[in-house]
């Protein structure tokens, strides 16, 4: 038997990551588990930047705030997590190991040739040296509709 009680959703607020979200809330209320948000952001205080890094860290913080519902945060015991890093794999694969994550959600851009080599994954790392599971989502390559009931579909086709 499969038991997730603590489940991850890495961000970095892009259509994948959005997409991992919306996987990482289903499968929290499906196994009643504790949905976690992390968003990795870049260590700004050590590159100079037009934009004040407390500013651009604050923004983020919001962002990330927005992404959790009022349901999340009461039916899923959800929270938002902030780190600053300059290695995103490293953070998410210590918080999975610290807090004792079953399960991370995340999406992927799924870059490939020239543009993999120079940008490198960050999904990548997650999966080699993850503590758990890794689920990637790549978005828009599948998204799963939830049938009503099997008697609404049952009458709903029948002929008229």
């Amino acid at each position: 038997m499969i038991v997730l009680k603590n489940i991850l959703v890495a961000t970095d607020f892009g259509p994948a990551a959005d997409a991992a979200l919306a996987y990482g809330r289903s499968l929290a209320a499906q196994f009643d588990a504790t949905l976690h948000v992390i968003h990795v952001a870049e260590n700004y205080f050590l590159r100079p930047t037009a934009i004040d890094p407390s500013v651009l860290k604050a923004a983020a913080a919001r962002r990330l705030e927005e992404r959790l519902t009022a349901a999340d945060r009461a039916t899923l015991n959800a929270h938002a997590v902030m780190e600053t890093s300059d290695r995103p794999a490293n953070t998410i694969t210590a918080y999975a190991n610290k807090t004792g994550i079953d399960l991370i959600v995340m999406g992927t851009h799924g870059r490939t040739g020239l543009a993999h080599v120079l940008m490198g994954s960050v999904a990548e790392q997650v999966v080699r040296t993850a503590p758990c599971p890794v689920l990637t989502v790549r978005h828009p390559e599948h998204e799963f509709i939830v049938l009503p009931t099997a008697t609404a579909v049952t009458s709903e086709m029948r002929p008229s």
